[in-house]
């Protein structure tokens, strides 16, 4: 665990954090949350690596001439983290040049709480379908890398109430089933805690929770990922491949683990195309 927070740290120091200047940035909740993550100690931020989380906010940067979409990063961090300086911030750019909003959540960590990060989650969207007027917002979609993609798929499966359904999900080499063969075993301790039961890692294995009104999906993975295995990324398209969710599913050779937005993955000009075609032919499909 503590060798992935450092490599994270390490490649955000090597490629620098984008500066953008926000529209606007949220303090998550007013009063205290129902859900309490059991955290007391200060947060730590480091490099643009936040752990002890328990202040959670919202960061949206608007682009002068919105095209409608909107999509709300949850970066990585195995739940132990949130690796923001490389997962979420650095895209900033990108998607207002696209001109789509973006906002990036800084989630608490769930400490084996497992309801906290999608609460916060839920928060966020509340926050961005306020402002739709305001920042010109017509659809808005969860995007996530890592263990930020596990709490991002979870968003699109285990929604609440119709306002809190994205209307698309972007994953990056994300984390989708618990079971302990195939998972990342510190997310998974991170978010159940050390002796979860049977029907709750069941509740956290998305692939057998797709249903036909899922989001539809932009997955990627790298096939020599060693600290996700890509199995995850085949088994959820293939659930949503099975429910009939339009979805779009991306395979490349190399690259290993937490290459997000750096330069020095080789695929990063193919996958931005890709995404970026992808995002445009959905505003036609959706209508939004």
């Amino acid at each position: 665990m503590k060798k992935l927070i450092a490599a994270c740290a390490a490649l955000i120091v090597a490629a620098g954090i984008m500066a953008q200047t926000p529209r606007a940035e949220f303090k998550l909740w007013d009063a205290a949350p129902s859900t309490d993550n059991g955290v007391k100690g200060p947060e730590v931020n480091k490099d643009g690596v936040s752990t002890y989380v328990t202040e959670p906010r919202l960061t949206v940067f608007v682009p002068e001439h919105p095209n409608g979409q909107c999509v709300l990063a949850c970066p990585g961090g195995a739940y132990f983290a949130v690796c923001h300086g490389t997962e979420g911030f650095p895209m900033a750019q990108w998607y207002l040049n696209q001109g789509i909003s973006y906002a990036v959540l800084i989630y608490r960590l769930p400490n084996g709480h497992h309801e906290v990060p999608l609460q916060d989650v839920h928060r966020a969207m509340d926050i961005l379908n306020e402002h739709r007027t305001e920042w010109g917002i017509t659809s808005i979609g969860i995007q996530g890398a890592s263990a930020g993609g596990h709490l991002a798929a979870t968003a699109a499966i285990h929604y609440d109430k119709p306002e809190h359904r994205p209307d698309f999900q972007i994953l990056f080499y994300p984390v989708i089933t618990l079971e302990v063969a195939h998972t990342h075993r510190g997310s998974l301790t991170q978010l159940l805690g050390p002796d979860p039961s049977p029907q709750l890692v069941d509740h956290y294995c998305l692939e057998k929770h797709v249903t036909a009104d899922t989001p539809p999906a932009f997955v990627m993975h790298s096939s020599n990922d060693d600290v996700v295995p890509l199995r995850n990324s085949l088994q959820y398209c293939q659930a949503l491949s099975d429910k009939g969710v339009y979805q779009s599913l991306h395979v490349y050779p190399v690259g290993g683990h937490g290459w997000a937005f750096h330069e020095w993955f080789p695929f990063k000009y193919q996958w931005t195309a890709e995404l970026a075609q992808w995002l445009a032919q959905l505003r036609m499909t959706q209508g939004k």
